[in-house]
């Protein structure tokens, strides 16, 4: 061809039909392989890939010390044909598509030019292997395809009677389906049940939130209930409208506090919990728990250290909590660095940690915490009831990052300007 010159239309329309047949091929026909229960993974090793290189040996052995004896052909051609059949089965873990196409291509081929299918029993335990891969793996058609495939070549490559035939493509054909019906319904289980433990787990912080803020508020209701009552005696001689209107605060504080009790009060548990509720004064004693524990912290103030409101200082401690506790069940030994920062109109929280590979997923995140709060949907909703907000995920520094602003007027969001 001249340079500059245009392919001709024949030739420009055979390489988009050969284009599209491999991307039909590539995109969309194998599935990923579903995770390995734990005890079939030792170190990182897939044990089920290590028996199928076990086996492939075997085949390989057995089928070379076979054909040998029947001497179809040289030693080299022997191990060379011992090899197309069998080595295919190392790779169906990771390629089943291809897998079978390699053994179905070798064992067609060797079939018709070389031995009876009696002799290749090696070839054909790898082929039904690599075929099972198909069928748990790959698109339907691409599975009805395969079958198709092993009953023609059956039929006339081998001479196998057609009930043999269908019976030999059809056994690891639905052993296949039923291990993928098997996982899909497992895998949509799972999708369902991490969807609900994430809501139980807001609904269960949500809770304890209110649990939280009853206390708070109900201890500083009946401190304006007394300081009410014992204000008019404070002033010798108070005027009458004095006295009747501490009266009536402390009435109104009472009637409130009495409300507040009514509606949030069934949400203590029947043993409630008479502790005082925690700070950031209480973040010392918390840091020395996390290191006795084995892991490093260290911590560090921005700003004016200053009295907070209730639920900004015991919101920023459960923060604080919560991200240590998930840095010692998710990241052990990583180091990690507690940040304050006083502002004039927020208080900043940072938590940063190393983060291991996995780290920072949305099981690791969003699933519930053990013993305190619930992973970042806890830590989440405590900033947003303060009209704050909070952001959590890896940093490109391979850090695992919290960082939550909690406004100190108390004022939601949305009524900021």
């Amino acid at each position: 061809m001249n340079p500059g010159s245009s392919p001709s239309p024949r030739t420009g329309r055979g390489a988009t039909a050969t284009r599209r047949i491999a991307a039909m091929v590539a995109v969309g026909v194998t599935r990923p392989p579903a995770p390995r229960p734990r005890w079939l993974v030792r170190r990182r090793v897939d044990l089920v890939a290590v028996a199928d290189v076990i086996v492939a040996l075997i085949c390989f052995s057995a089928t070379n010390s076979t054909l040998s004896n029947h001497h179809v052909a040289n030693a080299g051609m022997i191990f060379l044909i011992s090899l197309a059949l069998c080595a295919p089965l190392a790779a169906r873990t990771y390629l089943p598509l291809t897998a079978w196409c390699a053994s179905a291509l070798a064992l067609f081929w060797v079939g018709g030019a070389y031995s009876p299918v009696g002799v290749l029993a090696g070839g054909v335990l790898v082929y039904i292997l690599c075929l099972y891969a198909v069928a748990v793996r790959c698109e339907s058609w691409v599975v009805v395809t395969a079958g198709v495939a092993t009953v023609i070549g059956g039929v006339f490559v081998y001479g196998l009677n057609p009930v043999t035939a269908i019976l030999t493509a059809a056994a690891p054909v639905l052993a296949g389906l039923v291990v993928r019906t098997r996982r899909g319904n497992t895998e949509r289980l799972a999708v369902q049940e991490r969807r609900h433990e994430g809501e139980r787990a807001l609904l269960e912080e949500r809770q304890r939130i209110a649990r939280e803020l009853h206390d708070v508020v109900a201890h500083h209701m009946s401190v304006i209930a007394i300081q009410a009552e014992a204000a008019p005696y404070k002033t010798p001689d108070p005027p009458k409208e004095l006295v009747e209107s501490f009266a009536e605060i402390r009435a109104s504080a009472l009637s409130g506090l009495k409300e507040l009790r009514r509606v949030l009060g069934v949400l203590r548990s029947e043993t409630p919990d008479t502790t005082p509720q925690p700070g950031l004064g209480d973040l010392d004693g918390l840091l020395e728990s996390a290191r006795s524990a084995g892991v490093t912290v260290t911590a560090g103030i921005t700003g004016t250290p200053r009295p907070l409101p209730d639920g900004v200082d015991l919101s920023a401690y459960r923060i604080v909590q919560e991200a240590l506790s998930n840095a010692m069940r998710h990241a052990p030994g990583a180091a990690v660095e507690v940040k304050l920062f006083y502002g004039d109109a927020a208080l900043v929280v940072e938590i940063r940690n190393d983060c291991p590979p996995g780290y920072g997923t949305a099981e690791t995140q969003d699933g519930a915490g053990e013993g305190g709060g619930h992973g970042i949907i806890g830590m989440r909703e405590r900033a947003t009831m303060l009209g704050g907000h909070l952001q959590a995920g890896p940093t490109e520094k391979g850090e695992f990052l919290v960082t939550a602003a909690l406004p100190l007027d108390n004022e939601p969001a949305e009524n900021q300007p």
